[in-house]
């Protein structure tokens, strides 16, 4: 998948592929660790993103999740591990450490009144 983070004028900024998973019907991405910059510091910062994925292109709001329930965690974590599997235990396993889990952001469709 990928995404572009909305700035604070509503324009978009370029896209970047990310890693994306599904878990309990809900879309979720993380990134390696948390940080106030890249795609990541902007999701933060400005809430709402456009995606794009198999032709697809959606416009969504970004929910921070990170420090939220155990119950999430370890359904995303266990998503992570059976979609990337094939990355071989060291790349996933970053990818569900405590840093990465920490930067876990939900994204759910925009709605427009």
């Amino acid at each position: 998948m990928r995404i572009a983070v909305r700035r604070t004028d509503g324009s978009l900024r370029a896209t970047v592929p990310i890693w994306v998973v599904v878990a309990a019907g809900r879309v979720y991405v993380r990134t390696w660790y948390r940080r106030d910059s890249g795609w990541f510091g902007r999701a933060l910062g400005s809430r709402r993103a456009r995606i794009e994925a198999g032709g697809v292109v959606a416009d969504v709001v970004v929910d921070d999740v990170g420090g939220g329930e155990l119950q999430v965690r370890a359904g995303v974590d266990a998503a992570y591990r059976a979609k990337y599997a094939r990355y071989g235990a060291g790349t996933v396993d970053r990818m569900v450490a405590d840093d990465a889990a920490a930067t876990t952001l939900r994204l759910a469709p925009e709605q427009r009144v």
